[in-house]
């Protein structure tokens, strides 16, 4: 066994999407193709200063001293790959998924391990067939060094890691997805937050608030329009502002998202008191459970 020891590199990792069903319809040919194109692969990354670590099944994972060149390398190997694929049947592309992400790793003999390899993984999965999706670790050093663009797509889960790690996806040039959408859906691409790098709400966000408020306005215009000296419009209105809270939590990565929605069901709480007043604050005891699961959170992760 070789000498254990720990370093700073990049972790790039890559797949092939629907690999299973390619074998299925010809396994010889996939085979061929996928050594194709691992020897590019493998060649694009050696000469941005990288190293092949691993290949399994449909895999590769390799390491590079430059975050710069690991998403050249990248870019360059997408590239190539997307004029092998203009050659082939569109139910016959061998499409490869590539996750890059900077991170400390253990190092035994050839191999490395950690949380910034599973990181990686991570990252690769969830990139779009003939896409590149990165950590912000990435991000922050390559942003301003390499000629594409970048879309922020948020947090992603990783296994023993507490917080989501924002990721972006790579823009080459006009490439687009081409992967069908019910394929995209399965490959469980994570959905945009609620603002994008330049800050600007998501189109899908965007609806999601409008619908909302067009429900909250509609509800208070039937409660006017019928009026008996009850506004009870204010129970659904602020259901739907509660839930409107939770879908912005739900991805954004400014603060701690479980803290935040305790916070979110708090208010929640403390509305309902008020709308139902009766003398008495009631609601300062469910809160203050909310605030000593906040505080052991906190604290956990200080």
């Amino acid at each position: 066994m070789g000498e254990t020891r720990r370093k700073l590199t990049t972790i790039f990792c890559a797949d092939v999407q629907d690999y299973t069903r390619l074998m299925g319809a010809d396994e010889e040919g996939t085979l061929a193709a996928l050594k194709r194109c691992r020897e590019a692969m493998g060649r694009l990354i050696e000469s941005h200063g990288g190293r092949v670590i691993n290949t399994w099944g449909d895999g590769l994972i390799a390491d590079f001293p430059s975050v710069v060149e690991a998403v050249r390398a990248a870019v360059d190997t997408q590239n190539e790959l997307a004029g092998f694929n203009a050659r082939r049947p569109s139910d016959g592309r061998m499409l490869f998924r590539i996750g890059i992400n900077l991170g400390d790793v253990i190092v035994e003999g050839d191999d490395i391990y950690g949380d910034g390899v599973n990181i990686a993984a991570r990252l690769q999965a969830s990139a779009a067939a003939g896409g590149i999706v990165i950590s912000s670790t990435v991000y922050d050093q390559v942003r301003n060094k390499v000629a594409v663009g970048f879309e922020f797509l948020g947090p992603l889960m990783v296994k023993n890691v507490d917080e989501g790690v924002p990721s972006y996806a790579v823009r080459i040039g006009n490439a687009r997805d081409e992967t069908p959408p019910a394929e995209r859906s399965a490959s469980a691409r994570p959905q945009p937050v609620a603002e994008i790098a330049e800050g600007r709400p998501v189109p899908g966000r965007r609806r999601l608030f409008g619908v909302l408020g067009v429900i909250a306005a509609v509800l208070i215009a039937i409660n006017l329009l019928s009026w008996q000296g009850v506004f009870w419009a204010r129970f659904p209105v602020l259901a739907l502002a509660v839930v409107a809270a939770l879908a912005w939590n739900r991805d954004q990565t400014r603060f701690n998202r479980k803290i935040t929605s305790l916070a979110i069901v708090a208010l929640g709480i403390v509305g309902i008191n008020l709308f139902t007043w009766t003398g008495k604050f009631w609601a300062v005891w469910p809160i203050l459970g909310i605030a000593a699961v906040m505080g052991v959170r906190w604290s956990m992760r200080r």
